[in-house]
């Protein structure tokens, strides 16, 4: 068993999380990620940064720290949408079968230890809906928001830490 290990000993920079972290770099910060979309529910700018704190401070062993870690990540939700995304024809009347909620998210990333892995991207994911639920209630769930933005962040997490 033991020397199925040793080829992972030289491997200094990877871990079994599926990170890819410089060992020179122990810390990140997290900028309250903005709700800059129009109809965005009042709720999503605080439940999106916390949630993105905590996800890195369990899949990492990085410090969050206030401001200037070594890792930085800030951005803003860009768009925050609900429309039909399956139309059907009942009785002669289009209507829509399948509701879409889509959630945009700006992201800068900047590494002060590696400045080429740098980024500044727009992550987006989705969820779909019957019809038959009510929009209001959809838009101000917070289970439902954030079943969309812990893709969000996952990927985010995948492009800046995991190198995927």
């Amino acid at each position: 068993m033991l020397l199925a290990l040793l080829p992972l000993a030289g491997c200094g920079v990877y871990s079994f999380t599926g990170t890819n972290i410089d060992p020179s770099v122990k810390t990140f910060s997290v900028g309250t990620l903005q709700n800059n979309a129009a109809n965005g529910p009042s709720f999503l700018s605080q439940r999106l940064t916390e949630d993105f704190k905590d996800y890195f401070q369990r899949n990492t062993t990085l410090k969050l720290v206030p401001r200037d870690g070594d890792l930085q990540f800030e951005g803003q939700v860009v768009a925050y949408d609900f429309a039909p995304a399956a139309i059907q024809s009942t009785d002669g009347q289009d209507r829509a079968g399948i509701n879409r909620l889509t959630i945009q998210v700006r992201v800068k990333f900047t590494n002060t230890k590696d400045p080429k892995q740098d980024f500044e991207q727009t992550f987006q994911s989705n969820a779909d809906f019957a019809a038959t639920e009510n929009v209001t209630t959809i838009v101000n769930d917070p289970t439902a928001n954030r079943r969309i933005t812990d893709r969000i962040i996952t990927d985010v997490f995948n492009k800046s830490v995991a190198n995927w």
